[in-house]
């Protein structure tokens, strides 16, 4: 399989193949080579429809039946390869040639590349595209960039200070905890603090213990499981109990959710009832839905276990099954490779439920969670020693 975007005499192509047969789309306006101007370029495809879209004017091409996933597990080059002849014949119209120009601003479904010294695994014959100290964004949030004999100089908008305009006004004198997030609030002139998980109060100066995690909306705990390596991904369980008077908000995603090829293990609310989402590969996300009756939203303890034995899915719910599926008979994907990262109640802050999960779940979670347990484990999940913001004593 694979995904190519290529420069061919001053068209742009998008070329795929999801397996079976390769598509290709080309721009009908072509890109004139006078160095100066910038160009805003997407591309990409839903299931084996693919879009190209330059400068506004979009090709779609209309799919037809075949393959839906891409399947490469492989490293992403921008610009040209480590070596040529490893192009797939059918990835370009000629002979494969390097890129010869600038680029800025990659976004790879909905993460932006950063275009470092640093950051990239590896590159050759890479220099900065801008000439000068200035560069591509050096000033943050619209800030104008000016070239000095010491280096550059950023003039701000009128709500952002900082060297690089990286600090909003109303964050300037805040009096936030120092493991705290500072949330400007432009409307009112001031500012909210967000506590990392073990503070609390106002400024986030209070600490806190708890075995209970409260989740008020804008939450998260992230879990790094320190057992990943030795687990046997063909056969996970988890279970836990939780609190909710909402009818939407996912509760787990065991997974790294951060672009649509990671596998994952989802729990949550949908409609006042469990939803419960697993994808072992190929994109194939199953939902199930427990639509027998609606408890899970009455601010009672409920338990909730789920049990993945290959492609066969329990799921027990106040310990009586309420699940029991199927979900590949062919047994083509068998493992649940999650990475070892669990989210409980959300994301990122920023990041957000509906964009994340490609709306299988609408929203954060609002309630309470405890007594997390992994596989066989024979001890608690820890929350209080993850990572995480917004979460509070529940006890």
């Amino acid at each position: 399989d694979f995904l190519c975007i290529s420069l061919v005499n001053g068209f742009i192509q998008l070329r795929y193949n999801l397996g079976d047969k390769t598509v290709i789309l080309q721009t009908s306006q072509k890109v004139h080579a006078t160095g100066d101007t910038w160009h805003s370029l997407k591309a990409g495809r839903v299931g084996n429809e693919g879009y190209l879209d330059l400068d506004g004017i979009n090709i779609t091409q209309k799919a037809s039946p075949g393959m839906k996933a891409l399947d490469t597990h492989t490293d992403f080059f921008v610009g040209g390869v480590s070596s040529l002849n490893l192009v797939n014949s059918m990835a370009v119209e000629s002979e494969p040639t390097g890129f010869t120009g600038c680029i800025r601003e990659i976004v790879i479904n909905n993460k932006e590349l950063k275009l470092t010294v640093t950051d990239p695994k590896a590159g050759a014959n890479v220099g900065d595209c801008d000439g000068t100290v200035c560069g591509y964004t050096v000033c943050k949030n619209n800030g104008t960039c000016q070239v000095e004999n010491s280096g550059f100089s950023c003039s701000c908008p009128q709500e952002w200070i900082g060297s690089t305009c990286e600090q909003s006004i109303h964050c300037s004198q805040n009096r936030c905890g120092s493991q705290a997030l500072c949330i400007p609030q432009p409307t009112s002139a001031s500012y909210i603090c967000v506590c990392a998980l073990g503070w609390s109060g106002k400024y986030c100066d209070s600490k806190i213990r708890f075995f209970i995690a409260k989740f008020i909306g804008n939450s998260y705990i992230k879990y790094t499981d320190p057992y990943y390596g030795k687990r046997d991904l063909q056969h996970s369980r988890i279970s836990l109990n939780f609190t909710t008077n909402q009818t939407e908000g996912l509760i787990v995603w065991m997974g790294k959710g951060e672009d649509e090829d990671n596998d994952f293990l989802a729990i949550g609310l949908a409609n006042g009832t469990l939803k419960v989402v697993i994808n072992l590969g190929e994109r194939i996300s199953v939902p199930l839905i427990h639509s027998k009756y609606s408890t899970c939203c009455d601010e009672k303890w409920h338990f909730v276990t789920v049990v993945q034995n290959q492609t066969c899915i329990k799921v027990y719910l106040d310990e009586e099954i309420i699940i029991f599926e199927d979900i590949d008979p062919q047994r083509k994907y068998t493992a649940l490779n999650y990475g070892g990262i669990c989210y409980f109640g959300g994301f990122e802050i920023g990041r957000k439920v509906n964009t994340v999960t490609a709306g299988l779940f609408q929203k954060e979670f609002i309630g309470k969670i405890k007594d997390v347990v992994l596989f066989q484990d024979s001890k608690k999940i820890q929350l209080m020693k993850a990572e995480g913001y917004n979460v509070y004593n529940g006890n």
